[in-house]
């Protein structure tokens, strides 16, 4: 392959807006294991919240995701590979941002920090409609000297 196809391949890669229209492929072989990698992002993005033991799993992925997209990148950028090779290469680059998106934009982690944070700003609202009812608070929000 010659360098100015190599530095187009490459620059597809870091495009804005790369992954838009891209599937997530189907398996992809991460570290010389083979996996699911359509089923596994639906099967997560399908719940409402991650359990914790799923987020671990979760975060492993998207790390495991992360070293394999580097790895490929690095095979691009100095393999001495075809010019189909590296399309190959891109293709499943843009695969593998895909479902790295996709895993970066799932809901809140767990239900307890969603809960925790309810319960705080309830407690919040809570406090400063006692401070106005008791006249330790004027209209305006501040408080009083009482």
């Amino acid at each position: 392959m010659r360098e100015f196809e190599r530095k187009q391949l490459l620059e597809r890669i870091e495009r804005e807006g790369a992954t838009i229209g891209r599937e997530i492929p189907d398996t992809i072989t991460v570290q010389g294991e083979e996996i699911d990698l359509h089923d596994f992002v639906f099967e997560i993005k399908r719940r409402e919240t991650i359990p914790a033991g799923e987020r671990e799993r979760v975060e492993r992925a998207k790390k495991n995701l992360r070293r394999e997209r580097l790895q490929r990148k690095q095979r691009l950028e100095d393999g001495a590979i075809t010019r189909e090779e590296g399309e190959r290469i891109v293709e499943a680059v843009l695969g593998i941002d895909r479902a790295l998106n996709a895993l970066e934009n799932l809901g809140p982690a767990d239900i307890e920090s969603e809960i925790e944070a309810t319960e705080a700003a309830d407690r919040k609202r809570w406090m400063s409609f006692l401070r106005k009812v008791l006249g330790h608070e004027d209209s305006a929000g501040r408080r009083g000297t009482g």
